[in-house]
């Protein structure tokens, strides 16, 4: 009955276990695999227009025209990009993002950077697709923007608990709300655009503004240009998503992928043209204090205030919340796969009772909260961190896959060779193809590096340093492990196998029944054994020493060892380093009782010191603990026993 009490609230949150072969039964469906893996690709247009023209506000109104020409190259570096992950896909069937493209063909060095930007840039569009979605929300609730970092928080920790139930359950669950957002995206555009040409497209009035300050208008620049271009480039965030996904989608894993991610380059350079276009049409206000959102103004003047209008609005925030399951469904990924190149720590490629990386789920949803907090759910304040890790992971990608098309041009047809599980072709049409992933790379380089320029005084720094930093990191756990591995791999170090005498220490803290049950555990080894109490309470000490003599009596002698500052750890410590000198040879058994509550609370009201004495003692060569638990059934019947 405790077990199922310890266990019945993650039943509920999580759902059931699943067993291992179930593993290829949680594979997704085109229409669900777009829910899980384009949210966050077809989201970014609620934000990326109104980035731009956020951008061109600082010269003025009069230049949010700029915003159409931008979108359109924009739109056509997205053609590119889709054309050239592609490519990658069915290149990798097996998973193609930047991590597995750069390891493969630029090296391991080239690979850290593509991961650590890729973790980076996961953990940012949980951030700002969150922070967007409470953004949305606040425009047609304005009551709500004083809350917006606590409801950020609470979204980001449904999103989890409905991520922990699977891959395939929670992309069930965003499939409706992700194509309801399609079709109310296109029912607005298509609205706006009849009344655009029947002339009965309204303005925008009414908008309200963090504050009447007054602005000093900048003059028209290439730097301020090439900023409102980078901003806008947040629209291609996400195109990589599908491509670090293949495994998760249906056999044929790879057509099944490229299909969707067609659709899914299609849905968006519509959606993000049109919106431009209707922004400038209603003459939107933008702006840093503005407090309604540009798809907001779009829907309001096309709408009013009518069901539709809130339909809208509700449909958007909720794809910009949904946007941040993306994240959800590659940050696991890729972090178990640098773990199982030994980058990472190991418990990253654990997977859970419902068969995902757990671990990397609840580290995603942590860093992702942290930085909810630290900048105030902002979205324009975490663009800016956004998009470097984005456009360095489409870099590296890109040039990644030049060098292979050059190794595949120099094969002789009918040669294949396996390169970290992937099978490398001859390929008739690798110089098309070359050029395709070589102008990929070139020009998601220069938005990277406009980018870097242009939003580095705006916070772009922090990532600029991160990424280095993340890599040392990644490095040095790499070594960690490479040194684990050479030491315990090293046979001629290894210990000669032969039997050694055993000498036995059971740490009493009180005589009672589970001291008793201690007790039984050691004398059933059949070892000498001796018994420690530690002197942390004098008068204690003597009530315990006195209730040993009489229900141990002569079983055993136990030594009293005096803690002057009332520690418990030293004095033990202490006493097994002088046992040890006098066993040379043998090994020391320590034996802790350990008393197992029926629930967390109740175990947090006990001091469970035989935890800590398993660390303390665990740098002692020779030295072996054991924890022997003791159940107490507190609520026999529903009763807690009385105390006589």
């Amino acid at each position: 009955m405790a077990t199922a009490q310890r266990h019945s609230l993650g039943r509920i949150l999580i759902g059931p276990p699943l067993r291992t072969i179930d593993i290829p039964h949680q594979t997704l469906s085109k229409k669900i695999g777009l829910a899980v893996f384009a949210s966050d690709n077809l989201s970014s247009v609620a934000y990326a227009t109104e980035e731009i023209l956020i951008v061109l506000a600082l010269t003025g109104a009069a230049y949010f025209y700029l915003s159409i020409p931008i979108s359109i190259i924009i739109a056509t570096m997205l053609i590119i990009l889709t054309i050239s992950y592609r490519q990658t896909i069915h290149a990798y069937p097996g998973g193609g993002g930047a991590y597995i493209v750069a390891r493969d063909n630029l090296g391991e060095r080239s690979a850290q950077v593509a991961g650590a930007a890729l973790l980076t840039d996961y953990i940012l569009t949980v951030a700002v697709s969150i922070a967007a979605g409470v953004a949305q929300l606040a425009s047609a609730f304005p009551a709500l923007y004083p809350y917006r970092v606590e409801i950020a928080l609470v979204l980001i920790a449904i999103m989890t608990v409905i991520n922990l139930r699977g891959v395939k359950e929670s992309g069930m669950v965003f499939a409706i709300p992700t194509y309801f957002y399609i079709v109310l995206v296109f029912l607005m555009l298509a609205t706006g655009f009849i009344q655009l040409a029947t002339g009965s497209l309204g303005r925008v009035t009414d908008v309200p503004r963090a504050g009447a300050a007054e602005h000093v208008l900048q003059p028209l620049t290439l730097l301020l240009l090439l900023r409102a271009f980078a901003s806008g480039s947040a629209a291609v965030t996400g195109v990589e998503a599908i491509s670090n996904g293949i495994t998760a989608f249906k056999e044929p894993r790879s057509k099944n992928a490229a299909q969707t991610l067609t659709a899914m380059a299609a849905i968006l350079g519509v959606t993000f043209i049109g919106i431009t276009l209707l922004a400038n049409a209603v003459h939107v206000v933008a702006g840093e204090d503005v407090r309604e959102t540009v798809v907001s103004q779009i829907a309001r003047t096309i709408y009013g205030a009518t069901p539709l209008y809130f339909l809208t609005v509700t449909a958007t925030t909720i794809i910009l919340i949904m946007a941040a399951n993306t994240s959800y469904a590659d940050f696991p990924r890729l972090a178990a796969l640098q773990a199982g190149d030994g980058f990472l720590p190991k418990q990253l490629t654990f997977r859970g009772r419902r068969l995902v990386f757990s671990w990397g789920i609840v580290l995603l949803a942590t860093m992702a909260a942290l930085l909810v907090i630290v900048f105030n759910a902002e979205t324009t304040q975490l663009i800016p961190l956004y998009a470097i890790g984005v456009f360095l992971s489409f870099t590296l990608s890109q040039t990644g896959m030049v060098v292979r098309w050059r190794r595949s041009g120099r094969m002789k047809p009918g040669e294949e060779i396996e390169v970290h599980g992937s099978l490398l072709r001859f390929d008739p049409h690798w110089r098309i193809k070359l050029i395709v992933n070589a102008i990929g790379a070139v020009m998601t380089g220069v938005v990277m590096l406009v980018f870097a320029i242009a939003k580095f005084r705006d916070g772009a720094w922090i990532i600029v340093l991160l990424i280095p930093t993340l890599v040392l990191i990644f490095f040095r756990i790499h070594h960690h492990y490479q040194g684990v591995a050479a030491i315990l791999s090293q046979g001629a170090r290894w210990p000669n196998i032969r039997q050694r005498p055993v000498k036995m220490l059971v740490l009493v803290d009180d005589v009672h029944a589970g001291t008793i049950n201690t007790i039984n555990f050691a004398k059933s080894l059949g070892v000498p054994w001796t018994a420690v109490h530690v002197a942390i309470d004098p008068d204690k000490a003597e009530r315990v020493k006195q209730k040993w003599q009489e229900r141990i009596g002569e079983e055993a002698y136990l030594t009293i060892l005096p803690s002057p500052y009332r520690n418990l750890v030293d004095p033990i410590h202490q006493y097994v380093e002088e046992l040890l000198r006098e066993l040379p040879q043998g090994f020391l058994h320590v034996i802790a009782g350990h008393l197992v509550m029926d629930n967390l609370l109740e175990q947090a009201l006990h001091q469970n010191a035989a935890i800590g004495l398993n660390l303390a003692l665990q740098d002692l060569k020779r030295v072996a603990v054991t924890t022997v638990p003791y159940q107490l059934e507190l609520r026999e019947n529903g009763h807690t026993p009385a105390v006589h």
